[in-house]
């Protein structure tokens, strides 16, 4: 079932038929503003013309720009999590973990590329400034390193990845391989060729 979101009413006020929503939808919407424009340059305006709201019902369901912010960062983390899980279901470990590089890769390119990341977007404009979005761009970074570094002693169990190399460290190094190419995917400049891209990645794991 659809969460709905549901304004208040007024002390004082007549009571009337109840505003309803999908927050979820709203916060996809949320979501593409936010990544497009980053979060100082996105105001309450743009939020309601994207969400579809009036600017007072987005301040009854979420308190302000930051509160709505920080809910479309954790339903971004959500899906991506979830898109994360699909392409790596089948397979050697080998073979996820290259599906998984070809996800990001795919990710950086096109309109998605110069859309760009949300948490890279995060990393870069706001976990400086603001500790409680420093811990999330950490811990999401945090459970792609555990998910990749899993994936990769999964390899060396079952012989398709070295059992030279070190799972942390390469999980690590595949991180910052990939939301790099978010960034450069922001200006257009992301390979075009994603095979190509992921066989010189995979080399990691020779």
């Amino acid at each position: 079932m659809k969460a709905m979101a549901k304004s208040t009413q007024e002390a004082g006020r007549p009571r009337g038929r109840p505003r309803e929503f999908d927050v979820d939808e709203a916060l996809d919407k949320a979501i593409r503003v936010f990544c497009e424009q980053g979060y100082n340059a996105t105001s309450i305006g743009d939020l309601a013309e994207a969400m579809g709201l009036a600017s007072g019902s987005i301040y009854k369901a979420f308190r302000d720009k930051r509160a709505v912010f920080l809910a479309a960062l954790d339903r971004y983390k959500l899906l991506r999590n979830e898109q994360l899980a699909s392409v790596a279901r089948t397979g050697s470990a080998r073979d996820r973990l290259r599906a998984v590089l070809g996800f990001y890769i795919d990710s950086s390119k096109g309109v998605e590329g110069r859309r760009g990341c949300m948490f890279v977007g995060s990393a870069v404009e706001l976990a400086i400034v603001d500790r409680e979005v420093a811990a999330r761009v950490g811990a999401s970074l945090s459970r792609n390193e555990a998910f990749l570094a899993d994936l990769i002693r999964q390899g060396q169990v079952d012989g398709s990845v070295s059992g030279k190399i070190n799972p942390e460290d390469t999980a690590r190094i595949m991180v910052c391989l990939t939301q790099g190419l978010r960034v450069v995917g922001k200006s257009g400049r992301a390979p075009s060729d994603t095979s190509a891209a992921v066989d010189i990645a995979m080399k990691l794991l020779a």
